[in-house]
């Protein structure tokens, strides 16, 4: 089974994005999702299918989500997670002397 997505940026949190059905559109979102997530801004089309991996998010839980509701929403990774993946000379860089 597959499906042709569009992948929307939020203009109001950096990493947020948002999964709909290219066929839907936005019609199948929240009026008050969308005005938490600002106006979309369109990223890319994808095909998704139920053996592509995708980065940072659950393949299965995408294509269920966008069955059940119409659309998937990728929160932005924790600011832990971008601390972790520095190099140590950058985590240090300004440490007092």
């Amino acid at each position: 089974m597959k499906h042709i997505c569009s992948i929307y940026r939020s203009p109001r949190k950096n990493e947020m994005y948002l999964y709909v059905l290219k066929s839907e559109a936005l019609e199948r979102v929240p009026e008050t999702l969308l005005a938490a997530f600002g106006k979309p801004q369109h990223a890319f089309d994808l095909v998704l299918t139920p053996e592509r991996k995708l980065a940072r998010e659950d393949i299965q839980k995408v294509l269920e989500n966008l069955d059940k509701q119409g659309y998937h929403l990728q929160m932005p990774p924790a600011e832990d997670e971008y601390i972790e993946h520095l190099p140590e000379e950058l985590l240090r860089r300004n440490d007092p002397v």
